[in-house]
């Protein structure tokens, strides 16, 4: 009975991935054919033109070049110190071109110097103009009255003296944390200003025969009647409604499920006496690394964080005369990434002897070749990365090994490829490692095929990054791009985790390899009947069309489901640690595990949810309620877990006696703590301000530097400082835990260890 239960989970897995991949993909299709138009040309009613497409284009690459989405946003994506260009564009537009009305239809000073009787046409004029749709798809121009090229050129220039050294802009570059020329050359500024104005045209054009923009309404600008559509608000509701049924069914599908008794646990530790192999401790390196990489993530985010009220400077030292805010923001994201992902991919390289039973030959120099590109690909992306904000290269030069300007996946495609080739070698020597184990017959096959199958997902599913070009378009760049983000870092990734912490349960004998086979597989299918599609609520605004929106915000409300039972998951995981004695000497991995539940909840859920529906989203895309969101799932749920897979494997590497708990424990409570005085204090406060004055008035005025720059916002970027120690102090503990296990030495073989723990060499 259990064997048929099992085929049809698999089955029902198997039509879960064929469904929802075949959407995304038709999806795709059609987010590549409805995308909005880049125009030959951008001309004026008298026949002047403004911009090419060449001049749109090359803008883009600036754009890139100076960081992208690490300084300000496009579309929502990106930073949120600086402004989200393409609001910020639109509204100067907008403003401009009422004050060019007002002067010469009333001989005002300003649109605002009227009276609401006289405001009112001019409103109304503003929207018709704004929104109207001039594109020719035969010539491919947009054309755009002689009033209105006025207003591009004034906006434009007001762009060209920000990224340039003018010196009466130098207040406002400080608070959007912009280097003093910025961007050198003037034919430079003026295509970035080009790539600025399409942006900003696509959010407030309607579709063909349609009463929505490009960007579906987004962002929210009254001016020009940009405001929430029909769908936003349709799609959100019924993703509440569905929330709440599949909450519903996934409680009374638990209510009628019998647990099956946990097994008596071993009267000692069943890896106690488990000799690593020269493979297995090749991989210590990869956790000292991770250590080593998650401090200088935490340093770049403080000086990130504090670029926010002193804009150039750390404390009144000029820090960004070298590490701009571009770079430090770049680095911290890059390598919260590079970590956790590096704890992950290490695990797998240490798990694979263990579950196949042997060592295979040259596996250990498989590991150590793979370190060392790894140590490449973290070392020159970010040099390049450094070098492509300082303008040293040309603007092809930087697409291949400087900076890509795309957040989390900034990296020059050089580097992208050497990571894509290190995930390769990585899935060949995990594969051969667990080949074995795969060909055995035994209660946990299941559970290796699974490890497996999410092994060979997290080295394919990289390749997504690498499917655009220089000149693919924005929406397709950024389809690809939550392929690489949502799919590779929070679905793949977090399978793989399931499976081997599923595994390393097993086989200790806290849990039955079938109970543990169903559980991992249904899990499995749940997370990811809303998780492959629930990628699209990253897209609704990213000039997508309806489709985006409705799939979206369903399928990422099912997200949301499976953490409904996460308080009974987090209490089984802690039980686990009381089921015998010598567990005890694995409280503190499996407490990091509870942890993940928690922050899963908190994090991914509450905070998750707060933004995910459409109509949340309208407002508060690309403001610090993203941030909170971000933080909280990504160090909450998936720093967390790497720490929880890495201590786990050290406990294997080094003797028991090097092994102090003391230090782990401090780690554990001051890293959640900080994290959550963070999120608490600041990320959120700064968050819900931001969407209060977004809904009130607008994406522009939550973004600008009259908002940000308030003593009250300055007051919660500094009680982020408090948070920043405790976490800060978390680290370091966690550090010294390390440094401790380094000077005590390698594990040796104990005398009274069984001869059969050692693993046989091919």
């Amino acid at each position: 009975m259990r064997t048929h239960s099992l085929r049809r989970l698999w089955l029902v897995l198997a039509l879960v991935l064929a469904a929802s991949f075949g959407t995304l993909g038709l999806l795709g299709r059609e987010i590549h054919r409805q995308a909005p138009p880049v125009p030959a040309a951008v001309v004026s009613a008298d026949g002047q033109m403004l911009y090419s497409k060449a001049d749109i284009d090359t803008g883009r690459q600036v754009y890139q070049s100076m960081g992208g989405q690490q300084l300000g946003s496009i579309w929502g994506h990106g930073a949120y110190l600086a402004p989200d260009w393409s609001a910020d564009w639109l509204h100067r537009e907008a403003t401009a071109l009422l004050d060019i009305w007002a002067a010469r239809d009333y001989g005002a000073a300003a649109f605002d110097a009227l009276d609401a009787e006289r405001q009112a046409p001019l409103k109304a004029r503003l929207k018709a103009e704004m929104r109207a749709n001039s594109y020719d798809p035969a010539s491919g121009v947009v054309t755009v009255s002689a009033d209105r090229a006025r207003a591009i050129r004034a906006v434009a220039r007001h762009y060209e003296q920000l990224f340039g050294d003018a010196a009466a802009l130098e207040d406002l570059r400080t608070d959007y944390a912009i280097p003093d020329d910025a961007i050198p050359d003037p034919a430079h500024r003026r295509a970035l200003a080009a790539f600025f104005q399409w942006a900003a045209w696509a959010t407030t054009t309607e579709r063909p025969g349609e009463d929505v923009t490009y960007t579906a309404n987004w962002p929210h600008e009254e001016l020009v009647g940009n405001v929430p559509s029909t769908p936003t608000v349709v799609w959100s509701v019924a993703s509440v409604v569905l929330l709440i049924a599949g909450i519903g069914a996934l409680a009374w599908w638990h209510s009628g499920r019998r647990e099956e008794a946990a097994p008596t646990p071993p009267a000692a530790d069943p890896l106690g006496g488990l000799q690593a192999t020269p493979s297995m401790k090749a991989t210590a390196k990869y956790f000292w690394t991770v250590i080593a990489l998650f401090g200088a993530q935490i340093a770049l985010g403080a000086t990130t964080a504090h670029y926010a009220v002193e804009g150039h400077d750390f404390y009144g030292i000029p820090l960004a005369d070298i590490l701009p805010y571009a770079v430090t923001r770049t680095w911290h994201t890059q390598l919260a990434v590079f970590w956790i992902a590096t704890a992950w991919l290490a695990t797998g390289l240490y798990l694979a002897p263990v579950l196949g039973g042997r060592e295979p030959r040259f596996q250990r120099l498989g590991v150590d070749l793979l370190y060392a590109a790894l140590l490449l690909v973290v070392v020159g992306s970010m040099a390049g990365e450094w070098l492509g904000v300082q303008q040293v290269f040309d603007l092809d030069t930087n697409f291949w090994i400087g900076h890509q300007g795309w957040e989390y996946v900034d990296l020059g495609r050089v580097w992208q490829i050497a990571l894509f080739a290190g995930l390769m070698l990585w899935l060949v020597l995990v594969g051969r490692g667990l080949w074995p184990a795969l060909s055995r017959k035994g209660e946990q096959q299941p559970l290796i095929v699974m490890l497996f199958l999410s092994t060979v997902a997290i080295g394919l599913f990289y390749g997504a990054g690498l499917t655009w070009g220089q000149h693919t378009s924005l929406s397709m760049i950024e389809y690809w791009r939550w392929w690489v983000v949502h799919l590779w870092v929070e679905g793949f990734f977090e399978v793989f985790a399931t499976a081997a912490i599923a595994l390393l349960t097993v086989r200790l004998g806290l849990v039955r390899a079938r109970s543990a086979n169903h559980a991992v597989l249904f899990a499995t299918v749940v997370f990811l009947t809303g998780g492959v599609l629930g990628t699209l609520h990253h897209l609704y605004f990213s000039g997508t069309t309806t489709a985006v929106v409705a799939v979206g915000a369903m399928f990422s409300a099912l997200e949301v489901v499976p953490l409904a039972l996460i308080g009974h998951e987090a209490y089984e995981t802690y039980r686990m640690s009381k089921a015998a004695p010598w567990v005890q000497t694995y409280k503190w991995p499996i407490l990091f595990f509870v942890g993940v539940a928690f922050w899963n909840l908190v994090g991914a859920g509450m905070f998750g949810f707060l933004i995910n529906p459409p109509i949340s989203l309208y407002y508060v895309q690309g403001l610090n309620l993203t941030a909170t969101h971000g933080h909280a799932a990504l160090f909450g749920v998936y720093g967390l877990l790497g720490i929880g897979l890495m201590l786990f494997c050290l406990r294997g590497l080094f003797a028991r006696e090097a092994w102090s708990d003391r230090p782990l424990k401090w780690a554990f409570w001051l890293l959640n703590a900080g994290l959550a005085m963070m999120v608490t204090m600041s990320l959120f406060p700064v968050g819900a301000l931001q969407a209060w004055a977004s809904v009130a008035h607008g994406l522009w005025y939550a973004r600008s530097a009259e908002f940000l720059q308030q003593p009250l916002i300055h007051t919660l970027v500094w009680l982020r400082v408090p948070g920043d120690i405790v976490f800060s102090v978390g680290a370091l503990c966690l550090a010294g835990f390390a440094v401790r296990l380094v000077l005590a030495g390698r594990a040796r073989r104990r005398a009274t260890a069984p001869a059969a723990s050692a693993l046989p060499a091919e």
